[in-house]
């Protein structure tokens, strides 16, 4: 227990500074847990939006939900009481918790933008190969590959520990050693920037898609067909679907960005001049998260709202 002890030492914060990441621990739980649970409401009482595509939507709701009601309270609570309240173990599960589903959020904007990447430039194919049973496979994939690399610091690869204040508990990004900085960048790569990369090329690649149907009609005049105008109806209707993804995508990624650029920069070895605030920060932007997506679709999705 020492030596886990031992890493609970923190210099002297004001007691203010905890009970100002207390507010607003309390406001995105708040927001977090309300917020998500009228979408997954809203999309099992509403007949209308209960289609495939949206089936990703909930599974992004159910996600940022457990997020919210597993870290908030806890993250909160430990903020009065100034310091970690709930031991090694309770940190541990804290943290792969908070690893889990906030990897299965980001792997499920993934998954939405690979959808709709197909859904407007392969529209036939996709009718085709629909079903229920292949997006509930493609949900389940998404926890799996979650749970593989929220489980790996459970069992030796890195380690979950204290951060920042000493209020809440993340993987070990601090200590310079292999362990820790292996598991570090193979979790930015392949969890962060990876599908970043995926997600950006599938809307560059849609838009091009949209473009070129759009100028096919012009071309076309009055000599198109039907089929084509309808085709290209469709294809904005998806588009503009697409559109609500993806500033979901964009405000998810500038949340969870200065995380990555603090774990990194410990990572690359300037983990020194890193303060508990600079680690603190970035730790409850990241957990806000969780907060945007239901009031991104309150506001721009007609049929939700």
């Amino acid at each position: 227990m020492e030596p886990y002890r031992s890493l609970l030492k923190i210099s002297d914060v004001p007691d203010h500074v905890h009970y100002v990441v207390a507010f607003f621990i309390l406001v995105i739980g708040a927001l977090g847990v309300t917020g998500n649970a009228l979408v997954m409401f809203a999309f099992y009482s509403n007949k209308k939006l209960r289609n495939l595509p949206n089936y990703f939507i909930v599974n992004l709701a159910v996600s940022d939900f457990l997020m919210a009601i597993t870290q908030s309270p806890v993250f909160f609570i430990n903020c009065l009481y100034k310091e970690w309240m709930f031991g090694e173990l309770g940190c541990k599960m804290y943290a792969f918790c908070g690893a889990l589903f906030g990897i299965a959020s980001m792997i499920s904007l993934l998954a939405i933008s690979i959808d709709r990447y197909l859904v407007i430039t392969r529209p036939l194919q996709t009718i085709q190969s629909s079903s229920k049973r292949r997006t509930s496979l493609a949900i389940i994939l998404v926890w799996l590959y979650s749970l593989a690399w929220s489980l790996a610091p459970l069992i030796g690869w890195s380690s979950y520990i204290p951060e920042g204040l000493m209020t809440s508990c993340t993987w070990d990004y601090v200590t310079y050693s292999m362990a820790n900085r292996s598991y570090t960048l193979m979790l930015c790569c392949f969890v962060f920037f990876i599908p970043l990369a995926i997600i950006f090329y599938c809307y560059l690649l849609m838009f091009f898609a949209i473009r070129t149907a759009s100028r096919d009609v012009e071309k076309l005049g009055s000599q198109v067909k039907k089929s084509s105008v309808v085709q290209q109806q469709s294809m904005k209707t998806e588009w503009k679907l697409a559109k609500i993804a993806f500033v979901v995508i964009v405000v998810y990624v500038l949340s969870w960005a200065p995380y990555a650029c603090v774990t990194l920069t410990a990572w690359a070895g300037y983990a020194d001049i890193l303060t508990p605030y600079s680690k603190t920060v970035p730790a409850v932007i990241a957990k806000a998260s969780a907060v945007y997506n239901p009031l991104i679709y309150a506001i721009i999705h007609t049929k939700y709202r």
